[in-house]
């Protein structure tokens, strides 16, 4: 019995995606997707130019988060910005440039101030971050990590055209200089020159663009 009904389920499926194929239901998603980024836009500080958000994004501190024209992310895009962490108070900016792309499930975060460039390209699972929860010293060590109080040991610079693999971390206070590229799973941990391809944990440049 079970299997007939599988039979019968599977040739009204069939049936459906023929009258609404795949590309159907690609054109809802973004039509959604559009009206999507029409309500949340107006929790941002500032914005440039058109911009657009894939569903979903997961945003808190919009008001310390200005973004460039034609910005564009995909699903599950983390922006955070804190001012206020245990009672201490910072000043957040998290200042993206136009024609930035970011692809699926990216995180940054800023306590201090994250600055991304024009024309820059994301992979997926990037972690881009300016701060830490705690020194690393013996006081900050003597409490559970989510009660220590964020430290950021310098802002974040990403200059223009640079391209960032998929799954890189970026730590606090480098600089990632222009027509870089930054290969898969890199760490980040210092400044890259600009014209370079770094790659590795911790990145190192191995080859000079000329």
């Amino acid at each position: 019995m079970m299997r007939i009904i599988r039979r019968i389920l599977k040739m009204i499926i069939q049936f459906f995606s023929i009258l609404f194929p795949l590309r159907f239901f690609r054109f809802l998603d973004r039509k959604f997707n559009l009206i999507y980024t029409y309500w949340i836009s107006r929790e941002f500080k500032k914005l440039n130019g058109s911009v657009y958000f894939a569903f979903p994004l997961y945003l808190n501190g919009g008001k310390n988060i200005v973004l460039g024209k034609n910005f564009d992310s995909d699903q599950r895009l983390r922006l955070d910005t804190y001012d206020n962490f245990l009672g201490e108070k910072f000043s957040p900016l998290i200042e993206i440039g136009d024609n930035v792309s970011i692809q699926k499930d990216c995180h940054i975060g800023a306590i201090n101030r994250i600055t991304i460039g024009n024309n820059v390209l994301i992979g997926s699972r990037v972690f881009i971050s300016d701060h830490s929860h705690g020194e690393i010293n013996s006081n900050a060590l003597r409490l559970p990590p989510a009660q220590r109080s964020l430290y950021s040991k310098g802002e974040v610079v990403i200059e223009d055209n640079v391209w960032i693999g998929e799954g890189v971390v970026v730590l606090p206070g480098v600089t990632i200089g222009e027509n870089s590229i930054i290969g898969a799973n890199a760490v980040v941990s210092k400044s890259i020159p600009k014209n370079t391809v770094a790659a590795g944990n911790p990145a190192r440049v191995i080859k000079e663009i000329n």
